[in-house]
């Protein structure tokens, strides 16, 4: 499923650039643009598809995308009917970001959120909440008034825990690697991972291609990735099959091979863990929501509301 690429128009003299959306309903848009965007969805429930990450969200879901990573919502119910569905949508340049953190050591921890943020982050419960109160800012007509404001969101949720969405292996930009800031041995294991994912995967033949030793990789590891290797590895797989479910009819045993699983029902379990959903539930939902929204909202080539195209200025 190819993502529509999105254009976000900044402005003139502008750092950021916020977008209040209030919709009826929020339609399947499946797009990606080189912007980092915090998305908060209030009155709306439905399911959000970050990458290869397909989930049901609620009430003040707040998420930061990295860029380049297809996403959208989909929603067809307000949680209050009386009232439209809202998002209020953050872009911003992660260049911008880390120039910010280099000279400002306020704001380093921004640099850190960048790093947590490479496969997407669902932020927990009472984020959303806390981001509310900054609405008034948010929305303000002093462009300035706004910048403050997102900073002050960005720099609160640096110290908030949140979920790493996609997979590492979800990106088609970035050819699978999270950030490319983490140091070059690190970088030289996730390079082996992302091409050597379908075969075995032992701890001493990933610290030797880095240098290191299997304690100091698996230190580095989880300090720059947040997460052990063994579980970083399942991710890629996972994201992998996921990708064949989406896009191909493979054979379920046949996609568990080729993601790296020995056999099938481990496959399954692993699957089920990571996305609450069998590969087969996992293939029948996404290719089901994909044609229920093709036949209720226009076709993402054709233009669309959220969507600022370069073409619509043509």
């Amino acid at each position: 499923m190819k993502a529509t690429y999105e254009h976000v128009e900044f402005g003139d003299s502008r750092s950021v650039r916020v977008y209040h959306r209030r919709l009826p309903r929020i339609p399947f848009e499946w797009h990606h643009h080189p912007e980092y965007e915090l998305t908060l969805t209030m009155n709306s429930q439905g399911k959000r598809y970050i990458g290869d990450s397909v989930a049901v969200y609620g009430a003040d879901d707040l998420v930061l995308v990295p860029p380049n990573l297809p996403h959208t919502w989909a929603s067809n119910r307000s949680i209050d009917t009386t009232d439209p569905q809202v998002a209020i949508v953050v872009w911003f340049d992660g260049a911008w970001v880390r120039r910010l953190a280099d000279v400002c050591p306020e704001y380093a921890s921004l640099r850190n959120l960048l790093r947590r943020a490479a496969c997407g982050l669902s932020f927990a419960e009472g984020a959303g909440a806390h981001m509310r109160k900054q609405l008034d800012r948010l929305l303000s007509s002093d462009p300035r008034e706004r910048l403050k404001a997102v900073l002050d969101v960005l720099y609160g949720l640096s110290e908030l825990p949140a979920t790493p969405l996609a997979s590492p292996s979800a990106f088609d930009a970035r050819t699978g690697t999270p950030s490319g800031h983490e140091p070059d041995q690190l970088n030289r294991v996730l390079a082996l991972i992302d091409t050597q994912f379908a075969h075995p995967l032992r701890l001493a033949t990933l610290a030797k291609a880095s240098g290191l030793s299997e304690r100091s990789l698996t230190r580095h590891f989880v300090q720059h990735m947040g997460e052990s290797v063994g579980r970083y590895i399942t991710r890629v797989r996972i994201g992998h099959a996921c990708r064949m479910l989406t896009d191909t009819q493979m054979p379920i045993s046949v996609i568990a091979a080729r993601s790296g699983f020995s056999n099938v029902a481990n496959f399954n379990r692993q699957f089920k863990t990571s996305r609450q959903l069998t590969p087969a539930a996992y293939r029948q939902q996404f290719a089901g929501t994909r044609r229920a929204e093709d036949e209720m909202a226009p076709a993402l080539t054709e233009r669309s509301p959220s969507l600022q195209r370069k073409a619509a200025r043509a």
